[in-house]
C-alpha cells in the first residue's frame, strides 16, 4: 500500500514544484520590470526637476519645484549659453577630463597587458600592491598629495590635477583591464609568437582591437569621476579661469544665490555632457564590465 501511494505523493508534489516554477517565471518580469521603473524614478526625477527647475521663475520654483512650468523661461538658458565664463569652464573640464582618460587608458591597459600575459618575479605582488590603492579614500591622501604637487611645481595648474587623478584611477582601471585581457585565448598569443609577432605587436594589433568594451568602460568611469571631481581641484587651483565646472558652480551659486532658476539651469548644462556620454556608451559598459568580471 505504501509503495503504491508513494509514486502518488511523490508526483503531486512535482506538480506542485512545477506550478510554483510557472507561477515565478510567469510573474518574475513584473518584478523586475517594478523594480527597475522605481529605481529610474529615483534617478530620473531629480534629473527632471533640475532641469524644469531652468525653465520656471523664482516665484513658481518656490511654489511648485518639480512640476512642468507653466510659463517657460527660455532666457535663463540663453543667459548661461550666451556667457564666457560658461564656456570657459566647460573647457577646463574637458581639458582635464580628456588627459585623465588618455592617459589612463594608456598606462593602465600597458600595465594591465603586463601583468596579464608577462610572467616575471613579484608579479602577483606587485598586482595586489596596486590593488591596495582602492582601499584608501581619496581624502586621507589629500595633504601629502598637495605637498607633492606643490615640490613639483604644478599647483595651480591643470597638470596638477590630471596626473594624480590618473594615478587614483589606476587601480581599478588596471584590475577591469587585466581581468578582460586575461579571457583572450592563450592560442592567440601562441601563434602570434611562433609567427614572429612581438609583445608590442600583438598588444596594439590584436589585444587593444578585441578589447574595445572594456577600453569604453575605463574611459567613460575615469571621464565621469574626472568631470565630477570636487575636492582636487579645489586644494590644487587658485585661479578662477582655471576652474572646471565643479568649483565654477561653487563660484557662480555664491554670485546668483537668490536666483536658483539660473543655478538650476547652469547645474543642467554642466552635467548634460556626462550624462550623454555615459548614455550613448552604455552598451559598451555594460559589456566591458561583464567581459571583465568573469576571470580574475
Amino acid at each position: 500500500m505504501t509503495d503504491a501511494v508513494s509514486p502518488s505523493l511523490a508526483h503531486r508534489a512535482a506538480r506542485k514544484v512545477e506550478h510554483e516554477r510557472a507561477s515565478w517565471i510567469r510573474f518574475g518580469p513584473v518584478w523586475k520590470w517594478a523594480v527597475l521603473l522605481v529605481v529610474t524614478a529615483i534617478v530620473m526625477v531629480p534629473l527632471l526637476a533640475t532641469l524644469l527647475g531652468g525653465f520656471k521663475s523664482l516665484g513658481e520654483l518656490r511654489t511648485d519645484p518639480v512640476g512642468i512650468p507653466d510659463v517657460w523661461m527660455w532666457q535663463n538658458y540663453w543667459e548661461i549659453l550666451s556667457s564666457y565664463r560658461y564656456w570657459e569652464l566647460l573647457f577646463n573640464s574637458l581639458w582635464i577630463a580628456g588627459f585623465t582618460v588618455v592617459l589612463t587608458l594608456i598606462v593602465a591597459s600597458t600595465a594591465a597587458f603586463a601583468f596579464a600575459h608577462l610572467h616575471f618575479f613579484g608579479r602577483e605582488m606587485l598586482f595586489n600592491y596596486l590593488l591596495l590603492g582602492l582601499t584608501f579614500p581619496f581624502a586621507t591622501a589629500i595633504l601629502p598629495l598637495f605637498i607633492k604637487v606643490r615640490d613639483l611645481g604644478l599647483l595651480n595648474t591643470h597638470w596638477g590635477v590630471i596626473l594624480p587623478q590618473v594615478a587614483f584611477g589606476l587601480g581599478v582601471s588596471v584590475l577591469l583591464l587585466r581581468n578582460a585581457f586575461r579571457r583572450l585565448p592563450e592560442e592567440l598569443l601562441d601563434a602570434a609568437l611562433v609567427d614572429g609577432c612581438g609583445y608590442m605587436r600583438f598588444f596594439f594589433h590584436v589585444t587593444l582591437p578585441l578589447s574595445r568594451p572594456i577600453l569604453a568602460t575605463v574611459a567613460i568611469i575615469s571621464f565621469v569621476a574626472s568631470w565630477n571631481n570636487f575636492l582636487l581641484p579645489l586644494v590644487v587651483l587658485n585661479s578662477e579661469v582655471k576652474y572646471p565646472w565643479p568649483l565654477g558652480m561653487m563660484v557662480y551659486q555664491g554670485e546668483y544665490m537668490t536666483n536658483w532658476p539660473l543655478v538650476l539651469a547652469f547645474v543642467t548644462l554642466t552635467i548634460l555632457p556626462a550624462i550623454l556620454m555615459f548614455v550613448l556608451a552604455q552598451k559598451h559598459i555594460v559589456s566591458g564590465l561583464t567581459a571583465g568580471a568573469v576571470k580574475g
